[in-house]
């Protein structure tokens, strides 16, 4: 078990968030790879990614949970000489430590486990060969963790976090027995890993957590793009929303899937206040949570929403503002367009709304809604926002013409997000922009790495990006600073060719050069021609020319 202790600031409520920048050595960090993806595939005959990444997933952030309270309630008993897991939960003096350290826990970290309770005492009854059946016990530990949060306020953060994971499911096995050994199975395999949870200069397992997460996100195809961003595209997006900053009060995701997107934002800075977002599907929503607790976010300094963005937007977030905003929207959503929209106040001032059939730009307006003046917000979008007519064209034009918040287009390359082959683009929009005459657009379409079937941008073509909109420079076949007045004239079509010219001329050819090189290979085949008749005569036979 670890021996050092958690500082008390770390976990201190009141305390601000900032996300460890050191990294564990290469070598290290693939070996933990290899082994949280080695016990990943245990389950994988069983059932499908998805499935599986509940189970593998939930587990991990059971054993994070056990430790961190372990190292928790250490630091308090220090001075009694007695550690967590050795109090007697049945002696008089026993259950009062336990009750003062309960407390304790549920403020300062949001919840509480009992000594038995702990994942590698779990792990250690589903080693024996005899009185091994855990099923029960971890089925119970879990609805502990959760309930020991009611009534207090981490009770939304923690609420069904282990849903997904039904340890009675026949895909575990035909029998009880049979499920209970392919868990108990996983757990002893994670109980021998170390998260180095006392290092606090080591993201090691949250690093390992986004790892699966990406792992995960490569096979499950279009489902993909339910819950993660790739992480070239994510740190593209926080660089951009960070730029000119050292801290943030406010970072929000109106799509935040897994929430890597967020907790990108925050290795650009050295304090985020407040995590925002709002995630539709309930599974990825419990991922979510999960992460922002595993890379050490106090349940305090986020709040993520499970409802529908567009229709059913967080009542609790209604009258925020956020200092940058973030999102990699479902490209080209259906959503309903409801006439009754039309009086939202995130579209009333537009007149139009978006297509039913294609909702970027209804997560466009949503984003610029919540947008604090000075703020940034960046998006991943399909091309088509950029051109495509009729309600699509008349938003664009109001963005750009009556509010001049579009700040920047980025074209990024094809096939760069799982499930999807399509090219995307990331939008910049300001309120208060530093450079109000004019948008810059980045054609970063041909800068990346072919990786099996997908394309991968490398840390070159990030940097490129990057420096390029930080600088805001021309660069031939790159980039561009247009005037808003040449927008204008293009009637609001942001097409990137319009402005990046890309274009490679042909070589001029020199025909009379050509025409000189035609008669000498002429007159060198037929002096070849009358060699041949030489040696034919000589041999007797039919000349062939």
């Amino acid at each position: 078990m670890p021996a050092a202790i958690i500082p008390p600031s770390i976990l201190a409520a009141g305390s601000s968030f900032a996300l460890i920048a050191i990294r564990m050595p290469d070598d290290a960090k693939q070996t933990l790879h290899t082994q949280l993806w080695n016990i990943a595939n245990t389950l994988r005959g069983k059932m499908g990614a998805d499935e599986f990444r509940d189970y593998i997933l939930g587990f991990i952030f059971y054993k994070y949970l056990s430790e961190r309270i372990h190292l928790f309630a250490n630091e308090i008993l220090k001075h009694d000489g007695v550690t967590f897991d050795e109090l007697d939960e049945k002696s008089a003096e026993g259950k009062e430590m336990l009750e003062a350290i309960e407390k304790e826990a549920v403020e300062r970290l949001g919840y509480f486990l009992k000594p038995a309770e702990l994942f590698h005492k779990v792990a250690e009854k589903g080693a024996r060969k005899e009185d091994n059946f855990i099923l029960e016990d971890l089925a119970a530990i879990l609805k502990h963790i959760e309930s020991s949060t009611m009534g207090h306020d981490s009770e939304e953060d923690f609420e069904g976090l282990f849903e997904d994971l039904d340890l009675g499911s026949s895909k575990l096995g035909k029998t009880e027995n049979q499920k209970n050994e392919l868990i108990a199975k996983v757990l002893v395999h994670l109980d021998k890993i170390d998260f180095r949870l006392a290092d606090t200069e080591a993201d090691v397992l949250g690093d390992a957590y986004e790892y699966l997460i990406g792992q995960f996100a490569s096979g499950a195809g279009k489902k993909a793009g339910e819950f993660y961003t790739p992480q070239e595209v994510s740190t593209i997006l926080a660089k951009i929303v960070t730029t000119g900053k050292k801290s943030l009060k406010s970072v929000y995701d109106p799509t935040c899937g897994s929430g890597s997107l967020l907790l990108r934002v925050a290795k650009e800075v050295e304090d985020v206040g407040h995590f925002y977002g709002q995630e539709m599907n309930p599974t990825t929503y419990n991922l979510a949570r999960m992460n922002m607790i595993l890379h050490g976010v106090h349940y305090q300094r986020f709040d993520l929403r499970n409802e529908d963005t567009l229709e059913h937007p967080a009542p609790e977030h209604a009258d925020l503002r956020f200092e940058a905003i973030v999102a990699n929207p479902p490209f080209s959503a259906n959503w309903s367009a409801s006439e009754v929209l039309k009086g939202d106040d995130r579209f009333s001032a537009y007149g139009k709304l978006a297509p039913s059939s294609k909702a970027d730009f209804a997560f466009v307006q949503h984003m610029v809604h919540h947008l604090d003046h000075g703020a940034t917000m960046a998006c991943v979008l399909p091309h088509g926002v950029l051109f495509r007519g009729g309600a699509e064209e008349h938003i664009r034009r109001y963005l750009i013409d009556t509010c001049n918040y579009l700040d920047a287009v980025i074209g990024l390359p094809d096939n760069i997000f799982y499930g999807t082959p399509i090219p995307t683009c990331i939008l910049v929009l300001k309120k208060g922009r530093e450079h109000p005459d004019d948008i810059l657009f980045i054609d970063a379409s041909q800068g990346f790495e072919k990786v099996g079937n997908q394309n991968q941008l490398r840390p070159e073509h990030i940097e490129r990006i990057v420096t390029t909109y930080r600088q805001r420079r021309s660069e031939e076949k790159f980039s561009h600073v247009a005037d808003l007045s040449q927008v204008q004239e293009n009637e609001f079509n942001l097409n990137i060719p319009r402005y990046v010219d890309t274009f490679d001329e042909e070589e001029q050819i020199n025909l009379d050069g050509v025409a000189t090189q035609l008669a000498e290979l002429e007159k060198s085949m037929r002096e070849n021609d009358q060699v041949i008749a030489g040696f034919c005569v000589e041999l007797g036979i039919k000349s062939p020319v």
